[in-house]
């Protein structure tokens, strides 16, 4: 299933989207929300008719850098042997359509496509076999990134966590299951220009890694995002751009970029 989150007529909702031609899709109303016990409606809207929003508002999003050997490498960096995080604040999400803010005290922005993995229900210390029980689904994420900041300051926080800087959705999708979730394409174009173009196989370490790891330290909430890392080919924005991070199975996640002001 594929889940949205949205807006229509001053209200939000979650629905599940149901179609298979772009311009057909609908949403059938969710009663409930998806991370407790709910029930279509029956109730469709177009989905040309509604405003989607982040599929989720996450309390934290927890993102993996260097998790691809050929950007480790790219940007200069050696290849970590565990796992290695940093923290998007919540803040930073916005959802397919919204626009990237440009931040004004950086000169070299940057795309990374992502596999998003969105937490289904509270849980701390997740054995390596519930790993699959924890999750919800799956969507595209786009850890934008000022470069020129992230290399001048020890610490990532302004560099990737600035406000726009993590575009997720369109949606997220349920029926994804770990094996395939494992080895999907990801790639990323910049106004219809191949940029990003890779394989969640060629992860070092798999999701099942990172929700280990990172769930050793604390507790993950329903709505939680982990970012798995980006793929060689990151490179630069620029205001006017249209990008779009588009994963086999899941959808396509379009931003532009605008300037901040």
């Amino acid at each position: 299933m594929r889940i949205a989150r949205f807006s229509i007529d001053g209200n939000v909702a979650f629905g599940a989207v149901e179609g298979d031609k772009e311009d057909e899709l609908v949403l059938d109303i969710i009663k409930g929300i998806p991370f407790a016990d709910y029930e279509l409606s029956g109730t469709k809207v177009p989905l040309s008719k509604v405003r989607l929003l982040p599929p989720v508002l996450p309390n934290k999003v927890v993102a993996f850098g260097r998790n691809y050997a050929e950007h480790a490498r790219e940007l200069g960096n050696e290849v970590p042997d565990a796992p290695f995080a940093f923290f998007k604040p919540s803040t930073s999400v916005i959802g397919p359509g919204d626009d990237i803010q440009y931040p004004p005290f950086s000169e070299e922005l940057h795309h990374e496509a992502e596999l998003a993995v969105v937490i289904g229900r509270m849980c701390r210390e997740v054995p390596r076999e519930r790993v699959k029980d924890v999750i919800l689904g799956y969507t595209c994420a786009n850890d934008v990134t000022a470069r020129d900041v992230q290399k001048r300051e020890k610490q990532w926080a302004r560099a990737k966590g600035f406000d726009t800087s993590c575009p997720l959705g369109p949606w997220v999708e349920t029926d994804l299951d770990l094996d395939r979730a494992n080895d999907l394409t990801v790639q990323l174009t910049v106004n219809g220009e191949q940029r990003q173009l890779g394989r969640t196989s060629q992860m070092i370490h798999s999701i099942e890694d990172l929700v280990v790891n990172i769930s050793e330290a604390m507790t993950l909430l329903p709505g939680d995002v982990i970012l798995t890392g980006t793929p060689a080919g990151v490179g630069p924005l620029n205001v006017g751009d249209e990008v779009a991070v588009t994963i086999e199975g899941i959808g396509t996640l379009t931003n532009k970029v605008v300037k901040r002001g």
